[in-house]
């Protein structure tokens, strides 16, 4: 049984993510920051094992290191992440909203592969997938959203030094764009469900091999522009 790691996963992508993985019989080791959610979440099936865990948190992803400390991970999704303030206009600029919104999305995801780098080279599918946006694309950028463009566009970053750095150990680490999809971030308005969505996602991470590391990927497939 494949074993796949879901950041972020109580609601969603990240439950999307965990509900079509179990549901394909995989085993799914899933983190939420609240105990309600992990509810949810165990209500999937038995092979959904929750772990609370603020990604933002070291001593709390340490703690799921040590958890999970033998158990191989077929696939490392780090999912959890934050948009922060909308439409602000320039010269309103929320600082404090946009350090935290990088600790989110760009620190907490170089955390997590830290701590479990291990447990993903001793399975036998070495996948690192990064949850990025089409809105990290620098030559996409058509203004609006500094601080959540931004922070994708480092975590792009973050995956292709791991991307170089994780190769001679046979990981296979990419960032993938899901689309704009409806949840509580995406809004009602957007064109996508989230089970659409992830089913793309999950036949792109089927796919992978070390050959792809690097990659910055569509739902649909087809490449992003950096």
């Amino acid at each position: 049984m494949p074993t796949v790691l879901i950041t972020g996963a109580g609601r969603g992508l990240g439950f999307e993510f965990a509900k079509q993985y179990a549901a394909d019989g995989w085993k799914v080791i899933a983190t939420v920051r609240e105990p309600a959610a992990g509810a949810k979440l165990s209500a999937l099936g038995k092979t959904v094992e929750v772990h609370l865990a603020d990604v933002t948190d070291r001593a709390a992803i340490a703690r799921l290191a040590k958890d999970l400390r033998g158990a191989a991970i077929d696939v490392l999704i780090c999912n959890a992440g934050i948009y922060g303030p909308k439409g602000q206009p320039f010269g309103q600029t929320d600082y404090a909203a946009w350090e935290q919104v990088m600790r989110v999305n760009v620190m907490a995801p170089m955390a997590v592969v830290e701590a479990l780098v291990d447990n993903v080279a001793a399975s036998a599918q070495k996948r690192i997938v990064m949850m990025s946006s089409g809105l990290g694309s620098i030559a996409r950028n058509d203004g609006g959203d500094p601080i959540y463009r931004s922070s994708k566009t480092a975590l792009n970053q973050v995956m292709r030094t791991l991307s170089a750095e994780l190769k001679d150990r046979g990981i296979t680490v990419v960032s993938v764009s899901p689309g704009w999809v409806k949840t509580d971030m995406g809004g009602s308005a957007a064109p996508l469900t989230a089970d659409v969505s992830i089913m793309g996602l999950r036949k792109v991470i089927a796919g992978l091999s070390v050959k792809d590391t690097g990659r910055y990927v569509h739902y649909d497939g087809t490449e992003n522009p950096w």
